[in-house]
């Protein structure tokens, strides 16, 4: 069983702008809303495969419940903790005129101790039966970084294998616990090491030195220059494939769900790579956060390049 475990559970609404000016009223031309939160992202996305999994985390109000509704929608078993507060909703902004993508993000539930006590129970309760856990993202008010190494602790006590993927300083903190892999984009993997990196070689260097250090393997990705994978006896250069984006939100998420779906099928890693680039490709050409038609997905597979690197 595929377990996602996702403490800031989210709503995305895109929203198409013709330009993002500020000091005035914007009339978007259109607006979606769809999944968000890297954990839950995989898992919606594992579900347009026909691949099921547990949903684990906390979860709030009108917005929560909207979340679990979609994810049950494509086959996703549900059990979030109810806290205070709302789920909260992130706005992508998306200006027509330049392509880019603005996200803004809050936060805005009220979480405690007994709330995550009893997620940890649950959590505990699901790593027996677990063939893999997806965890990461950003933490809502009232909980730690430390929770990531918990979590991930477990998990390696259960000996079960842990896709984990956030920013600083989350990601420091889960990294300290060995998680089997990690999938920074490389923005995220430059505040982890303190330093710009922008080259295939400088990225491809700090991967090497964390799957030294922490027995942690590495995927990078890096939006319109591709993916790098620095794997235990092989790393892999993955180049883009070129498609008109529509927009890249949770384009990430699904190589979390590629690595997910090998490890939980007993597959080669190259498999999952290549399921997770396919997946992400075709998210881009989706307006909504890892939305993308399974069509599309099988459309690209053949498409995906792995390089030995270097």
């Amino acid at each position: 069983m595929i377990v996602s475990l996702t403490p800031n559970t989210t709503l995305d609404l895109t929203v198409f702008v013709p330009e993002l000016l500020t000091n005035t009223t914007i009339r978007a031309t259109r607006s979606y809303h769809s999944m968000g939160g890297k954990p839950t992202d995989a898992a919606w996305i594992l579900g347009r495969m026909g691949v099921g999994s547990l949903a684990l985390g906390l979860a709030a109000g009108a917005v929560g419940e909207k979340v679990k509704r979609m994810l049950e929608e494509f086959g996703v078993t549900t059990d979030f903790i109810e806290v205070g507060g709302e789920t909260r909703i992130n706005t992508v902004i998306i200006d027509e005129s330049t392509g880019e993508h603005t996200t803004i993000t809050t936060a805005s539930m009220i979480v405690e101790p007994a709330h995550l006590a009893a997620l940890r129970e649950h959590y505990e309760a699901a790593l027996p039966s677990a063939s893999v856990v997806i965890t990461g993202g950003s933490l809502p008010p009232g909980m730690t970084p430390a929770f990531y190494a918990d979590a991930i602790e477990l998990a390696r006590a259960h000996d079960v294998p842990v896709i984990f993927d956030a920013a600083e300083p989350n990601l420091s903190a889960g990294l300290a616990a060995r998680p089997s892999f990690i999938k920074p984009n490389e923005h995220e993997l430059s505040a982890l090491v303190g330093r710009k990196l922008e080259t295939d070689a400088e990225l491809y260097e700090a991967g090497c030195k964390i799957l030294e250090r922490y027995g942690t393997q590495v995927v990078v990705t890096r939006g319109k220059d591709g993916a790098l994978a620095i794997l235990n006896g092989r790393s892999y250069r993955i180049p883009p494939i070129a498609v008109e984006v529509s927009s890249p939100a949770g384009a990430g998420d699904a190589v979390l769900a590629g690595l997910a779906h090998a490890l939980h099928h007993n597959t080669p890693l190259e498999k999952g790579l290549r399921l997770g680039i396919a997946a992400a490709t075709a998210v881009c050409l989706q307006p909504g956060t890892a939305a993308y038609d399974v069509a599309d997905m099988e459309r690209f597979l053949p498409q995906v390049e792995l390089i030995p690197y270097p």
